[in-house]
């Protein structure tokens, strides 16, 4: 089995937390998956595609475009422009990177649960999730996370090794950006369902969809199960 191929019952998602292609994508996922009866029969087993690590500090004017565009396209998944000072706007999430992968020690209910609730802790309520006492603020509203036990995870330090394996893993050919999901067959997509072009400059332009295709996350989720 390659880093890319998903465990039995599981969808590998690779992607960076303030990614709003990866928020889409995962909203379609959990709600089909919900919609489907699929709850406890397919699992996302997250993996980081830190674009940081790639691009240098996040940049609020590349985010902000994306998620005005985006939002148009699935507008349940929750998106709003930050609304928080703009010194407090999160340059890194590579902290909460580590705490989605502390919480697998937990499950992967668990790192799923914590994914979810940072990626809408900051699409939706402009929270600094790059912050310990914010990721921590997080866990505690998620019921499935021991937040004391991610805590002493995130303060040790035990997975930053992991993160800095999968990029590793993303810096070559087999990730080709975030979102990419890996299926237990090892096949794979990237950015499933949409397809964009830029209207300015890519990344702090406005994205235009060209494809927009939500059924892909019942399809891949069949297959799954």
């Amino acid at each position: 089995m390659t880093a890319t191929t998903a465990a039995p019952g599981t969808i590998q998602v690779w992607s960076d937390l303030l990614c709003p292609f990866a928020h889409v994508a995962i909203h379609r996922l959990r709600a089909a998956r919900a919609r489907l009866g699929l709850d406890d029969q397919v699992r996302l087993d997250h993996h980081t595609f830190a674009l940081e690590l790639f691009n240098g500090p996040h940049s609020r004017p590349g985010t902000d475009s994306e998620a005005v565009g985006l939002g148009q396209l699935e507008p349940e998944a929750g998106f709003r422009l930050w609304t928080k000072p703009d010194w407090t706007y999160p340059s890194t999430v590579l902290l909460a990177a580590e705490a989605v992968h502390a919480a697998r020690e937990q499950g992967l209910r668990q790192s799923e649960d914590l994914d979810h609730a940072l990626r809408r802790a900051f699409w939706l309520e402009s929270r600094s999730i790059g912050h310990r006492q914010v990721i921590l603020d997080v866990a505690a509203e998620v019921d499935a996370v021991d937040g004391v036990a991610l805590g002493a995870a995130l303060d040790d330090g035990r997975a930053r090794s992991a993160v800095m394996a999968d990029h590793a893993v993303a810096v070559t050919d087999a990730v080709q950006g975030s979102p990419h999901l890996f299926l237990p067959d090892g096949s794979g997509v990237h950015n499933p369902g949409i397809t964009v072009h830029w209207v300015g400059p890519w990344a702090s332009g406005y994205p235009v969809a060209q494809d927009n295709d939500p059924g892909w996350a019942d399809r891949l989720l069949k297959q799954v199960a």
